[in-house]
């Protein structure tokens, strides 16, 4: 365990190309020996022995549907499942380290959000938190538990409780976080709720409450429903442990032990070149204990250390983070 403590800090410690490739092979090495189903899966396709991270197979995403992703040598302490809104099999990501989630998306949110003891974070997150096991409930309420302030916290099935928290927020010197499902701040927007001065970070889609429609759209509703000048999105789902935000912009910015791919469509073993459109492909360094090479269901198209997500393929299920389709 020792040596998997070395990787981890040399993983949040990245800052160049060089450190992410050396991290990238050291984490693909443990898992190519010690998660069988990755292992297995390198096997098949005859790539064992990546020289460079560009390398690396990606497992589909959906083994974390059909096989327990997990590492041997350690026992899960929490199994998140995905949010669907189908009828099928919930994707479980089995964690062996929550401090390690916590490492991540506590340096993620620092960085490209706002420092969470300096805020004050609410959450209108109704569906995450009905279903349960949520890896993005888990994030949120321990980001409200960091602000200590009495007034973040989750605002379920009370809008109004929510528009008077924010009235008393405002009043105070602190940055203000809204997480907020699309469907949920929708109903805000045609309510005409104003919401400026407040950083609204959109996530999960509409969840079968409502049609689905292209982030352009939503946002310019939500932009002018609720008197703000941008909308974030939050880019993460059960099987990573790492999250990428976008800037009000529609690109998603990764930390830097993070990476975006994007594969040929018809040839996944094939990786394209920036600004051409094919499946996503996840690096997540800090899951180290499952699978850190992630083939996603989504579609996009990537600018250098940044991505766009385009929709999702056809048979893949209804559910998971920032699900916006033609």
């Amino acid at each position: 365990m020792l040596h998997q403590k070395t990787i981890i800090n040399s993983i949040f410690d990245i800052t160049t190309e060089a450190d992410f490739n050396r991290a990238a092979l050291s984490v693909f090495k443990y898992q190519y020996q010690h998660v069988k189903v990755y292992g297995d899966f390198c096997d098949a396709l005859g790539r064992t022995n990546p020289k460079d991270y560009t390398e690396i197979p990606f497992l589909p995403i959906s083994f974390f549907k059909t096989h327990t992703v997990l590492s041997k040598e350690i026992d899960s302490q929490v199994v998140f499942k995905s949010s669907g809104t189908t009828l099928g099999t919930r994707s479980q990501h089995y964690v062996a380290s929550i401090k390690l989630y916590e490492r991540s998306f506590l340096k993620t949110f620092s960085e490209q959000i706002a420092d969470p003891k300096q805020s004050i974070i609410m959450a209108l997150l109704p569906n995450y938190v009905d279903q349960g096991d949520s890896s993005l409930v888990y994030m949120v309420d321990h980001l409200i538990k960091e602000s200590q302030h009495h007034l973040s916290g989750f605002y379920l099935s009370d809008p109004e409780a929510l528009i008077q928290a924010i009235k008393s927020a405002k009043i105070e010197s602190k940055a203000i976080i809204l997480f907020g499902v699309s469907y949920a701040l929708l109903d805000f927007a045609e309510r005409k709720v104003d919401l400026s001065g407040i950083k609204i970070i959109e996530t999960g889609g509409m969840k079968g409450k409502r049609k689905e429609m292209i982030k352009e759209e939503l946002h310019q509703i939500l932009i002018n429903g609720l008197n703000v000048s941008e909308v974030y999105s939050e880019y993460g789902m059960t099987e990573l442990l790492s999250q990428a935000y976008t800037d009000g912009s529609e690109y998603f910015k990764t930390p830097s032990w993070m990476k975006v791919m994007v594969r040929d469509i018809n040839d996944p073993l094939h990786i394209l070149s920036d600004g051409r459109t094919g499946g996503v492909n996840i690096i997540d360094l800090a899951n180290i204990y499952s699978c850190a090479f992630i083939a996603t269901d989504d579609l996009g198209v990537k600018s250098e250390n940044k991505f766009k997500i385009l929709g999702r393929f056809d048979q893949s299920d209804m559910r998971g983070c920032n699900l916006l389709v033609n």
